[in-house]
């Protein structure tokens, strides 16, 4: 399985793999965006779930209550000390059918203890990518809206899959919002 560079990124976004699509990094004065040597820097869309315990919920991904979060639609977005927030990409990915894509966080948010999280996106799976944002400090943290939030890296297999995440009707395909866990 190789890493595959800039120049076939480029190439598939024209193909529509990742739409809007910024050919070059983006960074002055601004968390940094768009293409890189060997990855894509996605941004954050301005919709947040923020958790909140206001109902004492219990986090429970088999019984998700959607009340233990307020939704705020914002350029930026505060994150309550020792919790974490639900947003989305403001790219829509449509992945190749031999392409696994593994996400790692932007190391100006991990330097400040804000740790991104999302699952490989898998063969032909497409939508909005939903980011899990936790705050691992005591103090409240801030994540701008419309700037680099991950980056994404491609990854070819040897073969395409015997079944791909669409084949399969995977419960998170074409999301467009900001997706809670959800159990078919």
């Amino acid at each position: 399985m190789a890493i595959l560079p800039d120049t076939w990124i480029k190439e598939q976004a024209k193909a529509g793999m990742i739409t809007p699509f910024a050919d070059g990094q983006r960074s002055e004065g601004i968390i940094s965006y768009g293409v890189s040597s060997y990855g894509y820097d996605a941004r954050v869309a301005r919709e947040f779930m923020i958790f909140t315990n206001v109902d004492n919920a219990v986090v429970d991904p088999k019984n998700f209550s959607e009340t233990a979060f307020v939704e705020r639609t914002t350029d930026c977005c505060i994150i309550p000390p020792n919790s974490f927030v639900l947003a989305r990409t403001v790219e829509y990915f449509k992945i190749p059918r031999d392409v696994l894509v593994v996400c790692l966080g932007k190391s100006t948010y991990a330097r400040c203890g804000i740790i991104v999280n999302v699952t490989p996106l898998e063969p032909e799976w497409e939508g909005h990518v939903t980011l899990e944002f936790s705050n691992t400090t005591p103090l409240p943290a801030k994540i701008y809206a419309n700037e680099g939030a991950c980056q994404f890296l491609f990854f070819r297999g040897e073969t395409p899959p015997e079944v791909s995440y669409k084949d399969r009707k995977g419960k998170y395909m074409g999301q467009i919002d900001v997706t809670p866990p959800r159990i078919l």
